[in-house]
């Protein structure tokens, strides 16, 4: 069974940091481009970031462009966001993905 299980979100003032993890399990992790996909209250789904198989290649959207960076460890089947001078515009559901398959998400929320 795909499980993508997401942690690291909380409550975090403007201009501070907060890193998400997606641990995965029941896929050739090491195979497969992941992303995060965030959800901000009362709208849709908004692509943040992606990185390829083996970490070599990132892309963002221009949003985060500067101060979030995505990144793996295939060694432990998971994926970061760290998100560094987050903005009350940030606050939202983070979902790790990885093709088809999607975490249950973890809450951010930033508010001084």
């Amino acid at each position: 069974e795909v499980q993508l299980v997401e942690s690291g979100g909380g409550s975090v003032q403007p201009g501070g940091s907060l890193r998400l993890s997606c641990a995965a399990s029941g896929f050739t992790f090491s195979t497969y481009a992941m992303s995060w996909v965030r959800q901000a209250p009362g709208k849709g789904l908004e692509w943040v970031s992606g990185i390829d198989n083996i970490g070599s290649t990132t892309s963002y959207a221009d949003s985060v462009k500067g101060r979030f960076t995505i990144s793996r460890d295939n060694a432990k089947n998971t994926v970061y966001l760290q998100m560094n001078s987050p903005r009350p515009e940030d606050t939202a559901v983070c979902y790790c993905n990885a093709g088809a398959n999607w975490g249950q998400g973890t809450q951010v929320t930033v508010s001084s």
